[in-house]
């Protein structure tokens, strides 16, 4: 007999921390000239803000699969919660810019717990013909929460101080951890695996390495030549490949690779490294090119983006209605091509094009974006035996923390790359107007690099077919 939970009070719960978590960490990216000026540091260290929230998550995400085997969702949950409230406290009374780091790192690992239980929850306490819809909410928290950050923190920024994000943050993590210790039950089984240090320390090195390197190449002070970002990398990826080793001849291994074995898993998950890859490098490179190349405010840069954003967000529950009836194929698909074909026109862009199509634009990718993700990631997942979905989740969430580091570093150098290519053949480089036409040359670069990224996606999403669930494959008897 299938336990009754309360699923709508636990959904609201977990929706409500992971918006506010994944909120403050853009809204601080908005802020960071304004830190720079509060705190005297130059921005290699600013930049740490973010390189350290992603370094938390880079190394904490692997072992997630672990620790959703040894604990209690409650404890779990109690657990990262009190991570993000202590963090965000801490961030808004910080007074120095270590004090702010040490919260980032706080807010990151409650983020890392936080993610992984929610995904685990939702495949356990729902069943295969609901989890698209269900599955949509989260992608409407993991799309727009970021989304909404840099537009409200740039308000607070402007009328209040940056410590505002997080006090506004403060009130909704508090609400959230009261519904989950009301409605939150623990609903997977704790098999208490034995902890391999070894494991641990190669998945720290490993994760840690890659993502540190490619955030260090992202900064663009000295890119790829610089010694700190080949070691990492190299240190990173030899790490990982002994880890896979380990993990292969454990009998029961931290992070089970046999998810592998799960055909659709696989090709859901590349579709869902694909979208993380074009979200990445335009997120990045787009607010860049509102602001250097078209020459417009922070404020209004972040207020171009948020139609596209919000309006994802808010499909996204719709899409995994449509998945729960039609599958995967019609929405992946077609998602594919209306994003290849937003970026082909993004290759176009110059300092003359208007905000209203730009705008359009947006809101072409991040709809084609809302129709690929979800379904592939639901559908991957549901072809998972419930004993591997916290491997599977961990898998799932680790390498989008590192395909995010990844695809920021890619963007970065190759924006840079065609900007100094331009000025190189610039008669008198050291004007506003040139400077702009460098920015346009160098963004077009990463559209059609991102474009191309987008065309290989659709061929793998030729592959995808609907998982039919078995009734006692999701509930099977004790």
């Amino acid at each position: 007999m299938k336990k009754q939970y309360n699923t709508r009070a636990i959904l609201v719960s977990l929706l409500i921390c992971g918006f506010v978590g994944m909120f403050s960490e853009t809204a601080l990216n908005i802020a960071m000239t304004n830190l720079m000026e509060v705190f005297e540091i130059s921005a290699a260290t600013a930049q740490w803000l973010t390189t350290g929230f992603l370094l938390t998550l880079g190394i904490l995400m692997p072992i997630s699969g672990l620790l959703l085997q040894r604990f209690t969702t409650r404890q779990l949950f109690t657990g990262s919660l009190i991570s993000l409230i202590l963090g965000t406290l801490i961030a808004a009374l910080a007074f120095n810019f270590e004090m702010l780091m040490f919260a980032r790192v706080l807010q990151a690992a409650g983020m890392a717990l936080l993610l992984p239980l929610m995904f685990n929850t939702i495949l356990v306490i729902y069943p295969p013909e609901k989890r698209g819809a269900a599955m949509g909410f989260v992608g409407l928290v993991i799309m727009f929460a970021p989304a909404t950050g840099p537009t409200i923190g740039g308000l607070l920024i402007e009328y209040l101080t940056w410590h505002y994000i997080f006090w506004f943050s403060l009130p909704f993590l508090v609400i959230g951890l009261l519904v989950g210790l009301k409605y939150l039950e623990n609903v997977t089984d704790v098999t208490k695996p034995r902890i391999d240090l070894l494991s641990i320390a190669l998945s720290t090195l490993g994760f840690g390495g890659v993502v540190f390197g490619f955030s260090k190449a992202g900064e663009g002070s000295e890119g790829w030549g610089s010694a700190v970002v080949v070691t990492s990398i190299i240190v990173g990826l030899v790490a990982l490949v002994l880890f896979i080793l380990r993990q292969n001849v454990m009998r029961d291994p931290m992070m089970n690779l046999g998810v592998f074995k799960y055909p659709m898993y696989v090709v859901g998950l590349l579709l869902v490294l694909t979208c993380m890859l074009i979200i990445m490098s335009s997120m990045i490179i787009l607010p860049m090119f509102l602001q250097t190349g078209a020459g417009l405010s922070v404020f209004t840069a972040g207020l171009m983006l948020l139609p596209g954003s919000a309006l994802n967000g808010i499909l996204s529950p719709r899409m995994g209605h449509l998945f729960d009836k039609y599958g995967p194929k019609w929405l992946v698909i077609p998602g594919l091509v209306i994003v290849a074909v937003m970026l082909w026109f993004f290759t176009t862009l110059s300092p003359a094009s208007s905000v209203a199509f730009i705008v359009a634009l947006h809101i072409g990718l991040m709809v084609g974006v809302g129709m690929i993700w979800m379904p592939a990631q639901t559908n991957g997942l549901n072809q998972l035996p419930p004993e591997l979905y916290p491997h599977g989740t961990a898998v799932m969430n680790t390498l989008q923390q590192v395909v995010g580091a990844i695809g920021t570093a890619v963007a970065i150098s190759i924006l840079t790359g065609g900007m100094e290519k331009y000025l190189h053949g610039s008669s008198d480089p050291a004007t506003q107007a040139e400077v702009a036409n460098a920015m346009t040359a160098g963004s077009q670069n990463v559209f059609l690099f991102t474009m191309i990224i987008a065309l290989i996606g659709v061929v793998i999403a030729f592959f995808i077919r609907r998982v039919v669930v078995s009734r006692e494959a999701v509930h099977p008897t004790h």
